[in-house]
């Protein structure tokens, strides 16, 4: 009899929490709730089930915030583009619109078209830019990775600057040591990722621009820092992000997207980069794990 009361009343405890843990699923699932279930009943199985009832609400939470997070991205992303798009079009087709007219001269008529141009050329740099990272952030990107020296990949890559160096006086401080840095690495990537930094670098070096490679311990780093101006803690943290510009109101300089495609590519390769501020410095690091 003592038995059948003991197992009659745990069966009744266990009834009355399986009831009470239904009712704060459904709660969770109607949104009433957003804490995870609590239970009194001290069984090890009971307890055992709903830990892993609120390891699935942790990750159902987790699933959710990155969701939104990447719907809001999406908007900014869409923002961004209608605005840097509209502004080239609607320069295009205003100095159309003065083209059409029989009261301007040749020469106003050649300064028009050179707009036009140099619209057009803006416009197509930006549409090629975000379908390059829309295919580069996609999960089956392919990377054709092979056994490569860094050194020379590196050089390589700065070679087709020497012009716009010049052009700018800028005379960069590059230290590319001469022991060779071997790397299994995709070369279009990595190239990609350092025209990417020295152009980033050249359009906003307020003077100085500086590239060095060097390989420690554990890991093998290129580093590309400039001078600048203007520019705070914030805009090192958004950086990377799609679109964005230290200073919204230079149009004409760059797409926003330079960086966002280096982060991607990086990223696709198991490597990291990020930035760092100092003393009106901006250094920007590529730094591959050994």
């Amino acid at each position: 009899m003592i038995a059948f009361v003991y197992v009659l009343t745990r069966f009744c405890l266990l009834k009355k929490e399986i009831k009470n843990t239904t009712r704060q699923l459904h709660d969770f699932n109607v949104n009433k709730t957003a804490k995870k279930i609590d239970i009194n009943y001290n069984d090890s199985h009971f307890e055992e089930l709903a830990k892993e009832i609120n390891n699935q609400i942790e990750l159902t939470k987790q699933a959710e915030a990155v969701k939104r997070s990447t719907e809001n991205e999406l908007k900014q992303a869409i923002s961004h583009i209608s605005h840097d798009i509209r502004t080239p079009m609607t320069s295009i087709l205003g100095y159309i619109q003065f083209l059409e007219s029989d009261e301007i001269s040749p020469e106003l008529k050649k300064e028009y078209i050179k707009t036009i141009k140099n619209s057009a050329g803006r416009l197509k740099i930006l549409l090629e830019d975000f379908f390059e990272l829309s295919i580069i952030e996609q999960a089956d990107y392919p990377l054709k990775v092979e056994r490569v020296r860094l050194n020379d990949l590196i050089v390589g890559s700065l070679f087709g600057f020497y012009e716009e160096f010049n052009r700018r006086k800028i005379e960069p401080e590059i230290r590319i040591p001469d022991k060779d840095i071997m790397m299994m690495i995709d070369p279009s990537a990595v190239k990609r990722v350092v025209e990417n930094l020295v152009v980033n670098a050249i359009r906003y070096s307020t003077g100085n621009v500086a590239i060095r490679l060097e390989k420690f311990e554990a890991s093998v780093q290129l580093r590309v820092s400039n001078t600048v101006d203007k520019l705070n803690e914030q805009d090192v943290n958004q950086m990377f992000d799609r679109f964005y510009k230290a200073d919204q109101t230079r149009t004409g300089k760059g797409t926003g997207l330079g960086l966002p495609i280096a982060k991607s590519l990086m990223e696709k390769m198991n490597g990291s980069i990020y930035a760092k501020l100092e003393d009106n410095q901006i250094t920007i690091t590529c730094e591959w794990r050994l």
